[in-house]
């Protein structure tokens, strides 16, 4: 296929998708605000490790020196994790990155526009971007919800970020056409809580019975992504109602400082993580290392499936 010229290819990304072999994209946002560093690089490591054993190539999407860059090698992953001031791309942000040669970290959204321009099909994150609370008031929608909406990647996480208004997120999906698979489980996981009242539209057993779900909507030209929630691991899973009282906390002090956008997010996360003692960020790595075996799995059997017609 023919690539834009904002986009390159780390060479055993472009080797595995030459030869049809299963490739995984990984967001790099996780990297530079999802967690401190060296447990960032650590994770990312661990993760694209944890891809590698599951059959498929891992490729950690960026934009660096002007080019969407579809898989980082070992000094441009440190670079990403220790640089001052990475900027945070969405839709939106993604051309003035590329244009000002700014170094940024893909969120969802993007990621998965890297993922669709180099043929790549599965995604593995922590939690997707929904609706914020609040959102009838500030209209805080995530551009996750949308892209998901348009591109065709399927996107393995442990549901939407427990900060954010769930019921809202599922029915936007909902409107949007994405389907949203649970794998083992009726009940749309929370991030760091393994299940809530919310049910998926479908349960899935395997990953092959994933594959052929994503198959059959390509197929038909249904355009846009899937959402395969995959819950957090029950070892390090967080109580509902825990995670709900420190959300409560983190989302009162955000508001008290005029921390929203952007910004909020990163804000968010760090603060639970302190309020749990950091038994967040530890949710939140499990969970993270527990979608990328799924999300291997799923991208070697969409290639099994491609190489038997």
């Amino acid at each position: 296929m023919s690539l834009p010229a904002a986009v390159r290819l780390l060479p055993e990304v472009a080797d595995a998708l030459a030869d049809g072999r299963p490739v995984v994209a990984l967001e790099s946002t996780i990297i530079a605000h999802g967690m401190p560093y060296p447990q960032n690089v650590e994770t990312a490591r661990r993760v694209e490790g944890i891809i590698r054993d599951g059959g498929a190539v891992p490729a950690t999407i960026a934009v660096i020196d002007g080019a969407l860059q579809v898989g980082l090698d070992a000094p441009l992953l440190e670079r990403i994790g220790t640089a001052p001031d990475v900027l945070k791309l969405s839709r939106r942000d993604l051309p003035i990155a590329l244009a000002t040669r700014k170094l940024g970290a893909t969120t969802v959204a993007t990621t998965m526009i890297g993922a669709a321009l180099a043929g790549i099909k599965i995604f593995v994150t922590g939690g997707i971007g929904g609706v914020h609370r609040g959102a009838e008031d500030s209209f805080d929608i995530s551009a996750d919800l949308t892209e998901l909406g348009r591109t065709n990647v399927g996107v393995v996480c442990a549901g939407a970020k427990s900060i954010l208004d769930l019921p809202k997120t599922l029915e936007t999906l909902e409107t949007l056409g994405v389907p949203v698979i649970g794998y083992q489980t009726d009940r749309f996981p929370p991030f760091y809580a393994r299940t809530s009242d919310l049910p998926v539209d479908h349960r899935a057993e395997t990953a092959q019975e994933i594959a052929a779900i994503l198959t059959a909507k390509w197929s038909l030209g249904l355009d846009g992504g899937a959402v395969i929630a995959n819950p957090a691991p029950e070892a390090t899973a967080l109580p509902p109602a825990e995670v709900e009282a420190y959300i409560a906390q983190a989302v009162a002090e955000a508001r008290a400082q005029g921390i929203k956008g952007k910004a909020e997010t990163p804000f968010l996360l760090k603060r639970i993580a302190e309020l749990s003692g950091g038994r967040s960020l530890a949710a939140n790595i499990a969970l993270v290392e527990n979608n990328a075996r799924l999300g291997a799995a799923v991208a070697v059997a969409l290639a099994g499936r491609r190489a038997f017609g």
